[in-house]
């Protein structure tokens, strides 16, 4: 089989290094890829929003399947534009997208699913959470406890551009639930759990995910199982009833409260960084699930899961969340990797045969372990190898957990 794995961050680069393992896979390309996805496959000077670009650039080189990464392009799209001249294409179409494009339209379908989620204010009165309405990066949800960060967070989320979304602040443990979907059956993946602070202790600003790890306490497989036919089902069913049925990959965050599990967020596609504590957990065929979804057939997809745990720790710029950087020297990553540990590119670039920073969040490290704990460990010993200037990251990431 022929893929096209269209984006250029770290769950590109996880999601190339788990599809390089399938007998099935024939030519791996990407667009426009990496220095890391360089080194699984081919790849093309394309931008992932170019939806006629990839359409030329997926007939080129014969596609059976191409795999949408970021969220962007399939909120515009470009999963449209393939399906359309019969590409197969793992990612939903711009309507079904919409359930991450828009969080007014996320809350329609669940109130019409019947799923919980947060109440939704006429006015913005602490304690509550400000959201930009359309996409933000990550970056655009505002947690306001106090009168001064209200009016911090209307600020900061108009900048977006977009209407803003006010709801009641929920309290509990946040966690991600994964399920790969084919328009009408959903097949869960474990639970993760990411950290969106730029600071220690859950403090600062919120970012793209500064670590993530896998499994989550308490969220073994029938927990997952649960949360799928209360969450993820009904808002699939939704969302056919609509006439836009959603293949690819559906992700709910969701806030365990004591009232049970509600949903923050919907996205459409891997979340990053996630998606790199997920893949090394996953038993078997990767590239098979995803093109049964992108034919509508799950029914018969089996995706077995490690008995281990994995940890990511996002090395960052060091004017991140609100600025990158470019040029600097990346060195160690070879000395990490000896230690067994996998080192995802997600912000670099080769200048001169140098790899060398080229964004906000530059390297997604994962350590594998029988625990939580000692996969924690071995991310952090590999972290210690890698050096760049200004490189910051979380020193707390899955800290406080005992699996």
């Amino acid at each position: 089989m022929k893929v096209l794995l269209v984006g250029s961050g770290g769950r590109e680069h996880a999601l190339a290094w788990k599809l390089r393992q399938a007998t099935g896979l024939e030519e791996l390309h990407a667009a426009p890829g990496n220095p890391g996805l360089a080194a699984l496959g081919r790849c093309h000077p394309v931008r992932a929003e170019d939806g006629e670009g990839l359409l030329a650039l997926a007939g080129s080189i014969d596609a059976d399947l191409v795999v949408i990464g970021p969220e962007a392009p399939l909120v515009a799209g470009v999963a449209d534009d393939l399906r359309h001249a019969g590409v197969a294409v793992f990612g939903p179409g711009a309507a079904a997208a919409r359930i991450e494009g828009s969080k007014t339209f996320a809350k329609e379908v669940m109130a019409a699913a019947g799923v919980a989620t947060a109440e939704t204010l006429a006015v913005a009165r602490p304690p509550c959470v400000i959201k930009a309405d359309g996409l933000a990066a990550g970056k655009g949800v505002f947690i306001c406890r106090t009168a001064a960060e209200v009016d911090a967070g209307l600020q900061a989320a108009a900048a977006f551009g977009d209407s803003l979304v006010i709801e009641e602040l929920l309290e509990g443990e946040e966690i991600s639930v994964f399920a790969l979907c084919d328009g009408e059956k959903a097949i869960a993946l474990p639970a993760a759990q990411d950290f969106k602070r730029i600071g220690e202790g859950d403090t600062g600003a919120n970012t793209g995910g500064m670590g993530s790890y896998s499994p989550v306490p308490g969220f073994g497989g029938p927990e997952v199982e649960q949360i799928l036919e209360l969450v993820h089902r009904p808002v699939l069913q939704q969302l056919a009833e609509r006439g836009t049925p959603f293949v690819g990959v559906l992700f709910a965050g969701l806030m365990v409260t004591d009232d049970g599990p509600k949903v923050l967020e919907f996205n459409c596609r891997f979340g990053d960084p996630e998606t790199q504590s997920l893949l090394p957990r996953l038993d078997g065929d990767l590239l098979s699930c995803l093109a049964a979804a992108a034919h509508g057939d799950l029914g018969h997809v089996d995706l077995a899961v490690e008995d281990n745990a994995a940890v990511t720790v996002v090395l960052a710029a060091g004017g991140y969340p609100s600025g990158g950087d470019t040029g600097s020297r990346i060195e160690g990553i070879a000395d990490a990797e000896s230690t067994g540990a996998l080192v995802f590119h997600a912000g670099t670039a080769l200048r001169d045969d140098q790899l060398v920073t080229n964004g906000g969040r530059i390297l997604n490290v994962t350590g594998i372990g029988p625990t939580v704990g000692e996969a924690r460990d071995h991310a952090y010993a590999a972290v210690d190898r890698i050096s760049f200037a200004g490189m910051q990251f979380r020193s707390d990431i899955a800290a406080v957990t005992h699996v």
